[in-house]
């Protein structure tokens, strides 16, 4: 197998068809097809199931492709490492973070990223932690934040250093009456901006309100992460977030939560059966200087989050 041909398998594999997979390859159609047809040859068995409308993977097809996507990923790793040698002039990072850390945590990390290496390419996947520790196995991603709440979301290949646990806080618009806690029993009578139920957090809270037998009032259904916060900073309820997503928005106040107060723990995950890229292992120090900084003694968050020892 050569990596052209698996190069044109997974972008077939991926739109479901071969003259857009060709546009995005910027390779004319009759040469991709022609990298499939060897592809199909060499491993004995047909790969798509051809049709008017497009293809579709056969069980075969099915099977190669994560292993495709994982060495094409490693091949990338490689020339990476090898343009790295000079330094961090280029270079590329792919980091996975669910959205309740892209609007935190990662955008400090970033940011400070890109002043000491701007040189470096930056790849940012949002998604749920499932999907971003399967997105490491496949090499489609350097690194991933992730969150777990008592069940580890790693898998053979991986690896979680945990960075801090955090508290989820009650928001509001800032100016209006709100107590300085609640109890999840009076949170339960405040209308709240709810969450789309792929959000994880959705998931935590729905289980603490129903562990005490009680139902929250929802007044507004199915939100993703910014929509929640501009609706939240419109007056149109209260929502539970993690404390970090408060930071530097004069248009939310918090308030915590208690009796039971709720937490998750952030982690930094990553591949434990390949050495780390220099852009990599630069990223990796960058979130922890980050978290470091966010958690000091003195800051607005030190009594909402709780930094792990987490430096190898």
């Amino acid at each position: 197998m050569k990596l052209e041909q698996l190069r044109s398998f997974e972008a077939v594999a991926r739109v479901g068809h071969f003259t857009r997979a060709a546009a995005q390859l910027y390779v004319a159609q009759p040469s991709l097809s022609r990298q499939i047809a060897a592809l199909e040859a060499d491993l004995g068995t047909a790969l798509f199931h051809r049709g008017p409308s497009g293809v579709t993977l056969t069980s075969a097809g099915e099977l190669l492709l994560p292993i495709a996507r994982r060495m094409l990923g490693d091949a990338q790793t490689a020339r990476e490492q090898m343009d790295e040698l000079a330094g961090l002039r280029r270079g590329r990072i792919r980091l996975g973070a669910p959205p309740t850390l892209c609007v935190s945590l990662v955008a400090d990390v970033l940011a400070a990223f890109r002043s000491a290496h701007p040189g470096v390419e930056l790849h940012i996947i949002e998604g749920g932690s499932r999907f971003l520790v399967d997105a490491l196995i496949e090499s489609a991603l350097d690194l991933a934040l992730v969150v777990s709440r008592g069940v580890d979301p790693a898998a053979s290949g991986t690896e979680l250093i945990p960075l801090l646990t955090e508290e989820l806080v009650v928001i509001s618009a800032a100016g209006s009456e709100s107590p300085a806690e609640f109890t999840l029993d009076e949170l339960a009578h405040i209308p709240q901006v709810a969450f789309n139920r792929s959000y994880d957090l959705r998931v935590a809270t729905e289980a603490a309100f129903s562990a005490r037998g009680l139902q929250p009032v929802i007044a507004v259904e199915g939100a993703e992460m910014d929509a929640v916060l501009r609706f939240v900073e419109r007056g149109l309820g209260v929502a539970v977030v993690p404390a970090m997503v408060v930071i530097d928005r004069p248009g939310l106040q918090s308030a915590r939560l208690v009796n039971p107060a709720l937490t998750r723990t952030v982690n930094l995950a990553r591949r434990n059966d390949v050495g780390p890229t220099a852009a990599a292992a630069a990223m990796q120090q960058f979130v922890f200087d980050t978290v470091d900084r966010l958690a000091a003694p003195g800051t607005a968050l030190a009594r909402l989050v709780t930094p792990t020892p987490h430096h190898d």
